[in-house]
């Protein structure tokens, strides 16, 4: 899971939805992942690896998942033999490729401009339906990928030649394509005959994403005397000079963990295309979050940009036709992804 807040699939709102606790809820959940994106930056901005960095996050969350399904839902750990290879890419091409990725974005690229790049996932998505798998598409699609185009040129302001390092661009498109990819597994776990539940699911991506990093860099190298020091004092405020244990435990428990529970709470109370409304605006949280703590701002135009991405997307998810009523819905887009 990205810090992108988003609804979770086979969660369904329960008969009796209390909408303002669920708005409450996922603005929560929107609002965590938002200030996670300004936590991760300062730990990266200490040395830490990105790799080791989304080694730790992926492996915590996942003992912490695998420990409540097992006590609430141990018939959630089998895995069933036709769901093997779909759980491995959606934990590391979706998982683990979609953190790694953002987190080298960041270590070029305001918190802001990197997620808003990465938001323009469900673009690819919907070009992946509608090319690949010939999916019916309404028009609205062109106007959405023109839109979407137009805000990441103003973002990335290219007539000033590119602005920002371009190591941060391509990784920040790379996490928006892994999160495509971790969409349309998603996808498709959602409409099997017996679909997972959400918290099974997103513990068996962690999971094999967890399992990925053990093979690429075993934890016996791991090192854990970086973890022996403190963030940078200039950052002021409440995360500048603090323990990177403690914005590392942070970083596992209150921006992954937590934020995922907030959605997933939310969702009883929720309609997909409402919580979509309250899941854009983490872009602009974390806009906000980044502004304060590290005094990131971006520019007038680049916000206009910002919303043109935004706007894109959402004309992006509404362009895909609707599925059929036998056909499970999916949680991509507008009314399905957030």
């Amino acid at each position: 899971m990205s810090d992108v807040a988003e609804p979770l699939p086979g969660v369904k709102p329960a008969p009796h939805r209390l909408l303002f606790l669920g708005y409450v809820l996922y603005l929560l959940g929107a609002l965590t992942f938002a200030i996670n994106g300004t936590v991760s930056k300062a730990i990266l901005l200490s040395g830490l690896d990105p790799a080791r960095l989304s080694q730790l996050r992926v492996t915590g969350a996942f003992l912490i998942l695998l420990a409540f399904v097992a006590i609430k839902r141990p018939e959630r750990l089998k895995i069933k033999r036709g769901e093997w290879p779909y759980l491995v890419a959606y934990g590391v091409l979706g998982v683990s490729m979609t953190q790694y990725l953002y987190f080298v974005a960041l270590q070029y690229l305001p918190v802001g401009v990197a997620l808003l790049i990465e938001f323009t996932a469900p673009v690819f998505v919907t070009l992946w339906f509608r090319f690949v798998l010939k999916e019916p598409t309404r028009a609205t699609v062109w106007l959405a990928l023109t839109i979407a185009l137009i805000g990441l040129a103003l973002v990335a302001e290219v007539w000033r030649g590119f602005s920002f390092d371009a190591i941060g661009l391509v990784a920040a498109f790379g996490a928006a394509l892994a999160l495509s990819t971790y969409y349309i597994i998603t996808d498709r776990q959602v409409r099997m005959a017996e679909p997972r539940d959400p918290v099974s699911l997103t513990m068996w991506g962690f999971g094999f994403a967890a399992l990925f990093w053990v093979i690429a860099q075993p934890w016996w190298s791991f090192p854990w005397s970086d973890f022996s020091g403190a963030s940078d004092p200039s950052l002021g405020g409440i995360i500048g000079d603090r323990p990177l244990w403690l914005l590392s435990v942070w970083m596992i428990v209150m921006g992954t963990v937590v934020p995922f529970w907030l959605v997933v709470a939310s969702m009883r109370h929720l309609r997909a295309s409402q919580a979509s409304v309250v899941g854009l605006t983490e872009p602009l949280l974390a806009i906000i979050v980044a502004w304060i703590v590290l005094s990131e701002a971006l520019s007038l135009v680049q916000l206009i940009g910002g919303a043109f991405i935004l706007i894109g997307v959402i004309l992006a998810e509404r362009s895909r036709a609707p599925r059929k009523p036998k056909e499970r819905d999916t949680v991509l887009g507008v009314d399905s992804r957030d």
